[in-house]
This record gives structure tokens, sequence and C-alpha cells, in this order.
């Protein structure tokens, strides 16, 4: 499997260090030696990409819809899709209302629609171990039904308020699917507007409920929470989801029954549906003022994934929509804890913490780094981090050290596909989210991976030459003994340059260079990948250590 561009690089660093770099104005701008190799995945009208870190299309599915939003590959190389159906009662930036699941040739194998006159899927999903799907949705709150919840008429917006709503899908057959957990928010709110309606109380001193008259600087809005990511953490059985418009990330507790989704108590965790942890904006909830705010229209906030660096931790694309000057950040982010997924709170203090972890923002000018709207960001195994820019369907990849390692522009506009040379400036981009996988992931095992072209029209590839398969199978390279206790060797005709080893997880645990084996004495017990350069040539094996 493709990783790295070594043969590029072996002829560049004659010239100019380690570095590729293409003139390009679309697809792929750099790629460096130090960038993660991968595949990424993105969606952009109705096509949903693969690409190599040279731009090459790996592979590419076709939809008869626009996103609606997001997209996955799932582990038996399937892929999850969002469709936005254009759903003519419920309009906002992010809708979608249909499901579809295609296998790894593009087969339309299963599709769900959620959408008609009082509910619609939006912006996200996700894809549960189980093969379950969670399903962020809007559905109607009518003036009657949110003005009783204590909704203070004046901030009433065409005559309805949208409630924001999650449910757990079981699909079944080719188009069908059965709700089998369902949560509300319009079951966790708060009201000091008007005694005789439902959820009085006092602001600060339900920090687990949501303000229903509390607007983030809108003006009634129907859309008013604007709910644009959901993902999910497994070991916790928790749920997070980011309200742009409030300007918060929550989470959520998913090991209730639906009866105490819709309650204060009961799971794991004791309280029910209500907001086990909030963050980004404490005004939101009486305990701050503005000049306390984090979060400025944020996305995709999930948990890094157990093996990466930061592991457990909070990763997001903070926006910077509406700050003055406008400019987005990257944010790694503990929340604190008195045991795993218990939060930490004191009353009448914020929901901590009051600091990052870590912070990105452009080194040399941080408002030349802003993306309005879309957009986020992934920790990668090596610990560099990919990030979406998603209003300039720019994908930009940085180290530890910050540095830009590789860039990417989307080809692929509402105005077609564009050429080598067209400005994408003048030609509108937008992505909603870049993943990169790990050509460990098990969605490979057994596919031809054999590039075709870029995307874009009259590419120039020149320094970013790419392996093909065909290339890889002319290079007879054998490795011995396999399992093995510690010593891996190697046989080949050629002369070997380099050999890297990464585990399953995609992270380079150990390399060698000029040799003819690697030891592996340090590492675990388990399932490795070598990534062979012989003669400027790559080839990926499979070794056990025992």
């Amino acid at each position: 499997m493709l990783l790295k561009k070594h043969y590029s690089i072996l002829l560049i660093c004659l010239l100019l260090s380690i570095i590729t770099k293409a003139q390009n104005t679309v697809g792929t701008i750099l790629n460096t030696e130090d960038s993660f190799g991968g595949y990424t995945l993105f969606t952009a009208q109705t096509e949903t990409y693969l690409i190599n870190n040279c731009g090459e299309v790996v592979n590419q599915w076709t939809s008869q819809y626009p996103p609606g939003n997001s997209v996955y590959l799932l582990e038996d190389g399937s892929l999850l899709r969002a469709c936005n159906v254009g759903n003519t009662h419920i309009q906002f930036g992010g809708t979608g209302g249909r499901i579809e699941k295609f296998d790894w040739d593009g087969n339309l194998t299963w599709s769900f629609d959620y959408s008609n006159t009082t509910m619609l899927q939006h912006h996200d999903i996700f894809p549960m171990d189980n093969g379950n799907i969670f399903v962020l949705a809007a559905t109607e709150m009518t003036s009657e039904e949110a003005i009783e919840a204590g909704r203070d008429p004046s901030k009433l917006d065409n005559g309805r308020l949208l409630n924001e709503q999650v449910i757990e899908i079981e699909p079944s057959g080719t188009n069908s699917a059965t709700i089998v957990w369902e949560w509300n928010i319009k079951d966790h709110l708060v009201q000091d507007f008007d005694s005789t309606k439902d959820n009085y109380g006092v602001i600060s001193e339900n920090p687990n409920k949501l303000d229903i008259n509390y607007l983030g600087g809108l003006s009634g809005n129907e859309n008013w929470l604007h709910i644009n990511s959901i993902q999910y953490n497994k070991n916790l059985d928790q749920i997070v989801l980011s309200s742009r418009h409030m300007n918060e990330i929550y989470i959520i507790d998913h090991s209730t029954t639906t009866a105490q989704a819709a309650s204060s108590t009961g799971g794991v965790y004791g309280k029910g549906g209500d907001f086990l942890y909030r963050w980004g904006n404490p005004q939101a909830y009486d305990h701050g003022t503005e000049s306390d705010r984090k979060l400025f229209g944020q996305h995709y906030p999930h948990w890094i994934p157990e093996g990466l660096p930061y592991a457990g931790k909070l990763i997001l694309f903070n926006n910077g929509f509406g700050r003055v000057p406008s400019f987005s950040e990257v944010f790694i982010i503990t929340p604190p804890t008195t045991s795993p997924g218990v939060y930490s709170y004191s009353q009448n203090v914020a929901f901590g913490p009051t600091s990052t972890d870590y912070t990105y923002t452009d080194p040399n000018n941080e408002t030349e780094f802003f993306s309005r709207i879309l957009s986020g960001a992934q920790m990668l195994p090596n610990g560099n981090i990919l990030i979406c820019d998603g209003d300039s369907g720019y994908f930009f990849e940085i180290d530890s050290n910050e540095n830009t390692v590789w860039e990417y522009i989307n080809p692929s506009s509402s105005n077609g596909i564009l050429s080598q040379g067209d400005n994408p400036n003048e030609n509108p981009n937008i992505v909603f989210r870049a993943t990169r996988y790990s050509p460990s992931y098990s969605a490979f095992t057994g596919r031809d991976l054999t590039p075709g072209n870029p995307i874009e029209l009259n590419p120039n590839l020149s320094g970013c030459e790419a392996l093909s398969l065909s290339d890889v199978e002319q290079n007879s390279v054998s490795v011995y003994p396999n399992p093995t206790t510690n010593r891996i060797n190697i046989k080949t005709q050629g002369t070997i340059d380099s050999i890297e080893v990464y585990n399953v997880m995609g992270m380079r645990v150990a390399q060698n260079k000029n040799t003819n084996g690697i030891d592996l004495n340090n590492l675990k017990s388990g399932v490795y990948f070598l990534n062979i350069t012989d003669n400027g040539k790559l080839t990926t094996k499979k070794v056990i250590k025992q």
C-alpha cells in the first residue's frame, strides 16, 4: 500500500532538502516526507473521493444527491453518506434528509429518508460498531409548544422553533430502519421568563439544562441552536454535540433508555438526558460574561482515539465566526473529571478547562487562517494534525512544530471540475469535513488501491510521484522469519533505501536505512506493517511479532 512518496523525495532531496512541491492552484499543492501517508476522504457535489497524498483518486462513489453533509468509510469498505434531498419546509445551512450506504464498488446497498414537513436530518451522522447509526435531526416545535416551554414570544420566528434531536437507528432491508433510542433538547430546558410556564427556574442553578431564551447574539431565529456535529465515545458511552449558534459543546449520556433520556435521572451517570458537560460559552448559563467565551461557531468536536497523541482529549475546529478580528483555531482540551466520564463542576463556577492543552493558529498571521463555516481537525497517528478549512475547500497538515507538510485544494466546485491553473477563489469548492485513513485501516484489506487520475483537469504531478500496485508487484521483496520473535530480514534483488515499521493504528514505531533487516525486540507482540523502499519503489509487508 502507498504510504509515502519516497521515490520523488529521494530525487528532490538532492535539490531542495526533503520537500516536494508543485506549483499548482488545485489538487496537491505541497507534499513532504513528513506528511502522514494515507488516504483522504471527502465529499463534494454528488461525488465522494478517496485520494492519496498526491491527490490521485483511489476510489470514488457517486450519489444522485449533494452532501447532507458528513461521510464515513466503514471498516468493511462501505461508504456511509448523508444527502441533501432539498426539503423546502425546514431550510438552513447543512440540511440533509437522507442517508445512503454504498459498497466499495459504488453500488447503493441501503438508504433511509428522515425528512418531512416537521423533521429533517442535518449535518452529521455517526456509524456505531454494532451497525446502528446516530442521526442528528431538527424537528418542529409549534409556537404554542415553544411558549409553553417558556420561550419569550418576542423571540419566536416563523411561528415555530426547531428542536434538536438525536436518534439511533438500526438499519434493515434496503431502505428501512428502526429507531431504537432517542434524545431531544426540548426535554432539557430551563427558563426564567414566565413562572406560569414549564421549565421555570434559576438559570445559574441549572447548568445541566439549556436556557430556551438565550440566543447567542441571534434574534429569534427558529434555527436557534444549529447543532452541526455529533460524535461518540464508545468507552464512555457518551455523545458530544456542537452548537454553532450557542458557541458551546455538550456531552450527553447514551447509556439511558429513551424514557430516561427525556428525564433528568437514570443512566450510568445518573443525569438522564441532561448535559453531563458543556464548554465554550459560560454566559449561556449565567456563569460568565462575553470575555469568558472561548468558542465562536465551532465545528467537529470529537474524542481523539486511543493509541494516538492526546488520546481521550477533545479536539475541535474553532471557526472564530463573529470575533473581531476574525481568525480560526484548532483546540485540544481536557474536560476536568473526577472519574472517567464524570465531569467536575463547582456551583457558580463554569465548567473547565480555563485554557486549552493545545491551540493552533497561523504562526505568521493569525487572520490568514479563517473559515467562517464548516471545517474540522483530525489528530493523525504520527502526531500531525490534518485541518480542513472548509469554506475554501483547503486541506493542510501540520507537524508537531506547526510546519505545513501537506496541502491540497479541492478541485470539485459548484461550477464544475477545475483545471490546473484555475483560481479556486473564483469557484465555490466548499467541503464539510476531510478525514485521513491509515493504509492499515481494515477497509483497504484486499482492495485494489491502484491510483487513478487526480480530480482536477490537466493535472500536474511533477515532483509528486505515486506508486501503483503494479509497481509494487514488479518489485520482488520477501521478509523472513514471519512470524518473528525479534529480527525481520529482507530479501530483494535491489538496494534497500529504508525500512519503516507501523503499528495497526498507522503510527511509525521503528525505522532503519540502508540495511537488509530491522530489529523488533522493543516492540510488543502483535501485527505490524513494514514499508520497504527498494530502489525508490515501495513495498508493504504485514508481519507478526510474537
